[in-house]
């Protein structure tokens, strides 16, 4: 088939057919303003893929390999190009399906692939060596040479619903395979049935159904793809072999060899280029899905315009924020980060707007009013940084992501957790969606839904789903309402890997800061009653804060502590406690936990005996003295270090969320300089390196932390809109806020590499004393500007400069 190259002419055409002005907004891009190495992350658990994606893409193009999650950079082999993936999710179990692989060799009896032998077609044995040599990954574009059969380069990029491969054989090669296992994903990633039907010399179509996500339901991935060109034969492989000309085969059954071989004449050194689309709807949305993002007049893209759609289209994304100073290596981490923070939630519906509800029912979105349905909320990690980012820099995305929350709980009767195509995995604990949406009720993003985002989150603060609904809400909520606590209890059924009970210390203190959220919102619709509930029900922290428990080594009393069901405090068998144990706290101990309480500041610190010993405790916290000494030895010797070495620890883990906004607290006690120091060494730990990501990235989180620590300026407690601020990394920044607005931040005196600290500020001209802005003020845009000064200074160490608290705010 024809393939078209990307023209003036044909960015009308694009228009025409619906393509958005997302992806068509310019014609040249330059990417060296804002360089992206996708490598970043894909080594010590990092979990992204340095494959090609769209911003918010609902497929992605990348290599699989050994690691659960698709890609480790030391895996020795790539196994294929599988066509979905998330970025930096923890849990296995994820993506890699519709694995294609181009290779060489005789498919034949007796054969380098031999028909008689199902071993054959096993992934992990006709698997390529590659080198590293060479390589390319930026935003919309990957590109990797195989050092087997040959040698074969193997490029991709991708639009949203499509994407684009282009395999391009040794010059000695006159016969190339593509092989497309359908049967095959990501390690640990059960295909539990598929098809696949030839339709014509040169497009192939099919399904595949995944039991996909720490343990959770099936969910089916349509696709078709067309190859530039006819192939010369083809044939498919199952269990028992090889046979050469079958049209179609259906599979069930998990762990059972399952695709097709696909054989080209590439005697004329011209590249094997093949477009894809998939869908969640069915097979007619993936062919439009095709028709219309790989498609202009009947006739396919060539790879090199659809790149050059995806790399504008990453352009237009990137360059809302632009930054001045440092190195490329720093301008390099801090591009892929904003890479990564926009990677996800992916898009839900295909280009006619269908899309299968959590009901699995088919819906649709207005495309008159440009609606996207977006899918894939981890919200448990994003409610912490990454929801904000997007909200700062896509207002117009934020509304449609709020309303797709609020889809899920029309079509599914309750609200998500960690939501997984259609369905809910029930995976991490607490109650994330209400700061994910009290948030975006701040922010705006629910404008003409404020009414019925509270009545869902009044459900879910209120109520427990039935035990026939799939969610769990919050389990714990029966003692929780009754008695101020989630009970610590590990033999509480759960309705998936994780359960509030399971970790009723941590829980206890989310539900408290959800409460606050709420109660916030409550109030600025007019719901005293329930604010005044709420408001009460924010300080349950305190019913899980044990002031007796003290840290034998460090000296510290008082602490959080899980409680069991008959209010006894949880004890070890030798009736001890350790405020250093895990038991009762997910992911982390009572050292991380005691920092989660945003919405009462006030009431922490007098539980720690005052404004004085908080400091001290976050202090010993941070081993703040080794950190001044040494600071990029110290994150990586005195902190948490591995990415799930949570538990049994006192430090502070910049690998995981739950003590994410814990720098800042030295803010809301008045000492923010510190807040600048710890802030400059935990940076030190994103790097221009597969590495070069703290922990998992948890669908951009650990990124979104990046940008905002960076620029100067973070989220501060959920629901109040306000922005806490601290000494940029750079020089200066401008900040695209959607709105027709720039904000500016400039740092005076700035020195690269090193550590300096705010000696005064100005907002808009007028002296900034207070360390937070409001979401108004940022929204107006505008100028911050700072006067840095290499030593710690007082800024922001008087009491009428500090957050009033939301619990204040909630009268």
């Amino acid at each position: 088939m024809k393939l078209i190259r990307f023209t003036t002419a044909l960015l009308t055409s694009l228009l025409t057919l619906g393509w958005s002005n997302e992806l068509c907004f310019a014609q040249s891009t330059t990417l060296s303003a804002t360089p992206v190495n996708t490598f970043i992350g894909t080594q010590d658990d990092g979990n992204t893929f340095p494959g090609a994606s769209a911003p918010f893409g609902m497929m992605q193009v990348s290599p699989i390999g050994e690691h659960y999650s698709g890609w480790r950079y030391t895996d020795p082999k790539i196994r294929g190009f599988g066509h979905f993936f998330l970025s930096g999710a923890g849990c296995w179990e994820q993506g890699g399906q519709l694995s294609v692989l181009p290779v060489t060799g005789s498919i034949q009896a007796g054969g380098d692939f031999d028909i008689s032998k199902a071993s054959s077609f096993d992934h992990k044995k006709y698997a390529a060596s590659y080198t590293h040599e060479g390589e390319v990954g930026n935003a919309g574009y990957f590109k990797i040479k195989l050092s087997s059969y040959g040698g074969i380069t193997a490029e991709a990029t991708a639009l949203t619903r499509a994407a684009a491969e282009r395999y391009t054989f040794a010059p000695a090669t006159t016969q190339g395979h593509i092989l497309v296992n359908v049967g095959q994903a990501n390690e640990r990633h059960n295909v539990a049935g598929s098809s696949l039907q030839v339709i014509d010399d040169h497009t192939i179509e099919g399904k595949i159904v995944t039991l996909s996500f720490c343990g959770g339901t099936k969910y089916i991935t349509w696709f078709r793809m067309e190859f530039d060109r006819p192939f010369k034969t083809h044939g498919v492989w199952n269990e028992a072999g090889g046979k050469e000309g079958i049209r179609s085969f259906s599979q069930q059954g998990e762990v059972r060899p399952h695709g097709a071989w696909f054989t080209f004449d590439v005697s004329n050194q011209k590249p094997v280029t093949a477009i894809t689309a998939i869908s969640h709807v069915d097979a007619e949305g993936a062919r439009r899905n095709l028709r219309a993002e790989g498609m202009v007049q009947g006739q396919l893209l060539s790879f090199d315009s659809m790149r050059q759609l995806a790399q504008n289209a990453w352009q237009q994304e990137l360059s809302s924020i632009k930054i001045t100073g440092d190195s490329q290596d720093e301008r390099t981490v801090f591009y892929t980060a904003l890479y990564h923070t926009l990677l996800q939630p992916l898009t839900g519906n295909d280009v006619d707007g269908r899309y299968r509800g959590w009901d699995n029912q088919l819906h649709t979105v207005d495309l008159k009013k440009k609606e996207t349905y977006y899918e894939y909320f981890s919200l448990w990690d994003t409610y912490r940084a990454q929801n904000q980012l997007i909200a700062l820099i896509r207002p117009e995305r934020a509304k449609d992501i709020a309303n797709s929350v609020l889809k899920i709980h029309e079509q599914g009767g309750w609200l998500p957790r960690w939501g997984y195509a259609s369905y809910e995995t029930n995976v991490m604990t607490g109650d994330p969606v209400t700061p994910f949406l009290v948030d975006l009720w701040r922010y705006g993003a629910l404008k003409g839904k404020e009414q019925q985002a509270y009545a869902a989150l009044r459900q879910n603060a209120f109520g427990v789903p039935a035990f026939k609904v799939r969610a769990q809400g919050r389990a714990g909520n029966p003692n929780y309402l009754q008695n101020g606590f989630v009970q610590y209890d590990r033999a509480f059924p759960a309705k998936g890997m994780d359960v509030d009970p399971h970790h009723g210390g941590s829980a206890t203190m989310e539900y408290a800061q959800a409460d606050g959220a709420l109660a916030y919102m409550a109030i600025g619709l007019g719901k005293k009653d329930d604010a005044t509930i709420l408001k009460k029900r924010a300080q349950n922290w305190q019913n899980v804060w044990d002031k007796t428990v003290l840290d034998k080594e460090l000296g510290f009393q008082g602490f959080p502590r899980a409680r069991i069901d008959n209010g006894d405090w949880y004890t070890e068998i030798d009736g001890s406690y350790s405020p250093r144990s895990e038991h009762g706290f997910h992911e982390g101990t009572s050292w991380q936990y005691q920092w989660l309480v945003q919405q009462d500041v006030a009431g922490l610190v007098l539980a720690m005996g005052g404004r004085e010993l908080a400091g001290k405790r976050l202090d010993a916290f941070f081993a703040l003295d080794a950190l001044q000494k040494n600071p990029y030895e110290a994150v990586r010797k005195d902190w948490v270090v591995g990415p799930y070495s949570y538990y049994n620890q006192y430090r502070y883990n910049p690998n995981n969320e739950p003590d994410l906004h814990a720098p800042w607290m030295y803010t809301h006690i008045g000492q923010a300089w510190k807040t600048t120091t710890v802030a400059r060494a935990a940076e030190t730990l994103f790097s221009n390196a597969p590495n070069g990501v703290t922990g998992n990235d948890d669908l951009g989180t650990m990124s979104a932390w990046y940008i905002f620590s960076a620029l100067g300026i973070y989220p501060s407690t959920p629901g109040t809109g306000d922005f806490l601020i601290h000494a940029p990394k750079f020089a200066q920044a401008q900040i695209d806020l959607g709105n027709g607005k720039i904000l500016h931040i400039n740092a005076n005196n700035h020195q690269a590499q090193q550590t300096s600290y705010i000696q005064n500020a100005h907002f808009q001209g007028k002296t900034q004393n207070k360390v937070f802005l409001t979401w108004e003020q940022i929204q107006a845009g505008g100028k911050l500007e700072f006067n840095l000064h290499p030593t710690p200074q007082p800024w922001g160490s008087q009491l009428d400069a500090l957050p009033v608290g939301l619990i204040s705010k909630i009268k």
